[in-house]
This record gives structure tokens, sequence and C-alpha cells, in this order.
């Protein structure tokens, strides 16, 4: 519920601040096998409100402005500091993403945080590998069943990347794009971002 209110009054805050530093990562590439994690390295200068997305699944415009395919595996993201600590984990981005053409799903991962300046880690997985958490050394779900996807019931299934829509065109690609894009404010607006959610951390630990 904290975060959820945090997040609200970011938001609402957002508009009206001037973004001096834009930034965009665009990553790409194929899994091997159903278990395999891609980890990314981020690092912020400045307290940013923070967008994470991928675009592999039902295909789409990458950050960069690249067209991305459709037919990749479902994928989930999570995102961890600079001290191995999971922040937040998102399987199917719902209607912040857009349906595939053949599955019908939105399968597709979505992210929106506010983060402060520093190191993070952000980590790449298909469904159902999800973080076990709470840090990174954790490690994940279906870490050591490197073909757990055929068992999920897909009509069109393959030795590996299938999804759990049970409809045709649910045997995936080992695909993936992932985007992050980070609107870092001037530093009179930073502190605006960062206020609400130190006020009401302080006002919980209370």
């Amino acid at each position: 519920m904290f975060r959820r209110i945090a997040l609200a009054l970011l938001l609402a805050l957002a508009p009206g601040m001037a973004a001096a530093m834009p930034m965009a990562w665009t990553f790409s590439g194929t899994f091997t096998q159903d278990d395999e994690v891609q980890l990314f390295a981020l690092n912020l200068p400045g307290p940013a409100l923070v967008t994470l997305r991928t675009t592999s699944y039902a295909g789409g415009t990458d950050a960069l402005g690249g067209t991305v395919p459709r037919g990749g595996f479902d994928p989930i993201l999570a995102v961890f500091d600079s001290a191995g600590m999971l922040l937040a984990q998102n399987d199917d981005g719902g209607a912040d993403v857009p349906a595939d053409a053949l599955t019908g799903a939105t399968f597709d991962s979505f992210l929106l945080l506010v983060l402060a300046a520093g190191d993070y880690t952000l980590a790449l997985g298909q469904f159902d590998n999800l973080a076990l958490g709470p840090t990174l050394a954790d490690g994940f779900e279906r870490g050591g069943q490197g073909a757990f996807t055929t068992g999920f019931g897909c009509p069109d299934a393959q030795p590996s990347f299938n999804d759990v829509s049970g409809v045709a065109g649910c045997g995936r690609t080992g695909a993936f794009a992932v985007d992050v894009l980070a609107e870092i404010p001037e530093p009179a607006s930073a502190a605006l971002l960062l206020a609400p959610a130190l006020a009401l951390g302080l006002r919980r630990r209370r």
C-alpha cells in the first residue's frame, strides 16, 4: 500500500518537472534454455522516474526506434539495488503492454519505479522463473530446470520457450528485447521527486 501511495504522489509531481537528462537503454539477445537469467547493470546519476519494459513477446518498437518482431518468450523483469535486495518484480504488464497478435496475451513485462541515484541490477527471466528474493543471491525458482516450459500444456509445444496461454502460437522463441527509460530531473525537481517517498517512509516507521 505504501508503494502505491508514494508512486501516485510522485507521478502527480512528475509532469511539471524539467527532465535534464533523459536516458535510455535497449538490450536484446536470445536465450538458449528456459531457466536462463540475463542480468543487466544500470547506473542512475540522479533520482529518476524509471520505466522498464519488454517488447519481444508481442513485438513493437524499442526505445531507440528499432522494430522488434513478435514471438519471443513470456518474460519476467526483476530489479535489485546495489546491495542485491529485490525491489520489484513483474510478470505480465497487462494494460500497459500490447497483446500478442496470435495468442491475444499481454505477457510482456512492465515496471514503473522511482529510484534514487546509484547502481541497480535488472534481471530478465522466463515465466515462471521468478526471483526467490529477498536478495539476488537467493536465485530463481526454476534454476537448473532447463526445459521446464514443455509442461505448460501448449498445443504447439516446442522443446523450450512455451507460454501458458494454451492456444496456437504459444510455442515461442528464445528472443528477448528490454528497454529502460529514465527521466532524471533538474536538481531542484529531484528533491521534490524524492521528498514524498521519504516523508511517507518516515510516517510508516513511526
